[in-house]
């Protein structure tokens, strides 16, 4: 190819780039607007929904303020990064989306006890005061949920399954300290019934809602690609439990896609879920409880064979970016997904009050709980107040977890199950009182500061995949008999440390470790310093939006010679045959710390803090 061929070339990309920039189309949608008009900023649509049915690669729709009560449920996807789809809420404008409904007409039933009679037909072909919590590791603790809720003044109230703890306000402590509202629903073929204990509010003078919508914005069908969602307050939806062998619905879900970006947003009040980067329906839906002769954990195998059949890859899956959003009160998890998530970004998101009603339980429950997080990076998340922080859980191959702050969190705060690695947990702060739960091998733990104990376990009935490199496609599989881990230059400052891999069938390796308090080094451990009789009182407390980590660090710190922690320090994990590298697969080192700071490549500081200091001290983590 010539010279001029090529400048013909380059010049016919660009005229076709400028077109189709030209071509673009910008939908305003408004609350007085009419999905007559031309969806123009001075004729708006009515409705999102109407928006999403226009929409084309490259297009805009822009939301003007108000509370918009409908499932956006998007027809096209962009074609490529470059020529998205952008869902965006106008700017300085609040713009909510709702998968509930106002409910008026209640009649006093006894005291504060109020009723309301709902005909069938107001809520179409999906009811959800008929429609019942279920799936694959669901626990109901002995009763029935419905995935409908009620809400009083944008509060959601507690299930009961017995009109008579409605009429005397009895239900399950909160564990958020909540004052309880207890209500209670019955249908027949012709109304649906709901019963509500309002505690002295007159529902009838408040705001009452009610879920009636299975999302608020979610494709009906996969490979709707390449679409951005910034933003929304997004709240209230009816969502089903998510296990990883179901296709997965949350208040927002990017339905088996690649390349959407969901930023900037509120997400509250899901029965369940809140963002879910999830499978498809096909490839199975909640197997094991349709077929429970099998183990779930040779269902899952089967469901993730199955994708691959159906082209699960790089090409087709994953790519998205979550950040900068807000999620809470949603039962199940703040972010879930099981192998969507693929070479995905989850980053500076505030995750807290998940599972705080504990009415039911399952095994899918986290601030963030992934499926298959294979090169996939979660940094600098605000995680607290969850039961369970972060859950990597099967397949975590090439997967970086940096910089993340956690606390108060009651099961734990990382939780690796099953995976084989390489995944690599550097720079984060886990301050809960269960700091690890590790029943995995391959795993590099780096410069990260443990405040609760560390549990390590085998688990040798279940035969996990690992992959190729920076690839879906399954290279083995293998059960889990502990160790082959990673401890450079982390601080444990009370609980257990690592002496819980003395007797692990694969070594670790370890060194720059620091332990206070009862925390002691593993048997094999070169160098370390271990100071029982020293305690760094450390606590958490905000101010405003600001969190603050106080504590007291020994002179005694400095006095280890720390590695750089590099590729070639890490090596090789046994299974997977992999080396800690970048998803690109470039060359890696841990040279920057929590706050982002340059590390000494000579002799870098224990902690996820570089040259922080000694004594009692005072840092802005959030």
């Amino acid at each position: 190819m010539n010279m001029n061929t090529i400048k013909v070339s380059s010049l016919f990309v660009f005229l076709i780039s400028i077109t189709s920039v030209i071509f673009a189309t910008e939908y305003h949608v408004s609350k007085n607007g009419n999905n007559k008009n031309n969806g123009s900023e001075s004729a708006p649509f009515l409705t999102i929904s109407f928006a999403a049915q226009k929409a084309q690669p490259g297009d805009v729709i822009i939301v003007h303020d108000g509370t918009y009560r409908e499932r956006v449920t998007p027809q096209s996807g962009g074609a490529s990064d470059a020529k998205r789809i952008v869902y965006r809420a106008a700017k300085g404008e609040r713009v909510e989306i709702k998968g509930s409904e106002v409910i008026t007409e209640w009649e006093r039933f006894k005291k504060d006890v109020w009723k309301v009679t709902i005909p069938n037909t107001f809520f179409g072909d999906y009811n959800p005061y008929k429609d019942i919590i279920t799936g694959d590791w669901f626990y109901d603790y002995g009763r029935s949920h419905h995935t409908g809720e009620v809400y009083l003044n944008d509060k959601s109230l507690y299930e009961t399954n017995i009109l008579e703890d409605v009429l005397t306000a009895k239900t399950i402590q909160s564990s958020a300290g909540r004052e309880i509202f207890p209500w209670y629903c019955e249908s027949n073929e012709k109304n649906t019934y709901i019963y509500a204990n309002f505690q002295g509010h007159n529902p009838n003078k408040e705001m009452v809602e009610i879920n009636v919508r299975k999302s608020c914005f979610y494709p009906e069908k996969p490979g709707r690609n390449y679409i951005t969602v910034s933003g929304f307050h997004l709240s209230q939806a009816a969502t089903q439990w998510a296990p990883p062998t179901a296709e997965q619905i949350g208040i927002i879900g990017t339905h088996w896609s690649k390349g959407w970006i969901i930023e900037n947003n509120v997400i509250s009040n899901s029965r369940c879920t809140g963002i879910t980067l999830g499978k498809d329906r096909e490839t199975g839906h909640n197997v094991w409880s349709h077929n429970p002769c099998k183990d779930g954990a040779t269902h899952y195998n089967e469901v993730i064979f199955r994708a691959l059949q159906a082209g699960w890859s790089r090409d087709k899956i994953g790519s998205h970016i979550v950040r900068n959003n807000t999620i809470f009160d949603c039962e199940q998890a703040g972010i879930v997904g099981s192998m969507g998530g693929v070479f995905s970004h989850i980053t500076n998101n505030h995750i807290y009050n998940i599972w705080t009603k504990r009415l039911f339980a399952g095994a899918e429950m986290a601030g963030i709980k992934i499926h298959g997080s294979i090169d996939m990076l979660i940094k600098n998340n605000h995680i607290h107040n969850v039961g369970r922080g972060i859950w990597i859980d099967w397949m975590a191959q090439g997967t970086r977890i940096t910089g993340n702050l956690m606390y108060h969190n009651t099961t734990d705060d990382l939780f690796s199950e099953v995976n084989h690695g390489p995944y690599l947990v550097d720079n984060n702060i886990f301050l809960s009182e269960t700091a690890l739960r590790d029943w995995s091998e391959g795993g590099a733990f780096v410069h990260n500061l443990f405040n609760g104990k560390v549990i390590q376990r085998e688990v040798l009935g279940r035969f996990t995949p690992y992959h190729m490199p920076h690839s879906t496609e399954v290279a083995g599989l293998r059960n889990i008999h502990g160790g082959d881990n990673r401890f450079y230059n982390n601080v444990f400052a009370k609980g257990t440390g690592l002496e819980v891999y003395n007797n692990v069938e694969f070594p670790i390796q370890s060194g720059g470790n620091v332990y206070f308090n009862s925390a002691k080094p593993c048997n094999i451990e070169p160098n370390y310093i271990m100071n029982q009789g020293f305690d760094p009182m450390i606590k958490i407390v905000k101010e405003g939006e600001r969190v603050f980590l106080h504590l007291t660090l020994a002179k005694s710190l400095e006095a280890l010679d720390n590695p750089l922690v590099t590729t070639e320090l890490l090596g090789k994990t046994k299974n997977s045959g992999q080396a800690f590298v970048n998803p690109d697969g470039s060359f890696l080192q841990i040279d920057t710390d929590y706050f982002g700071k340059k590390r000494s490549e000579a002799d870098p500081s224990t902690g996820p803090f570089e040259n922080s200091g000694e004594g009692k001290l005072k840092l802005k983590v959030w």
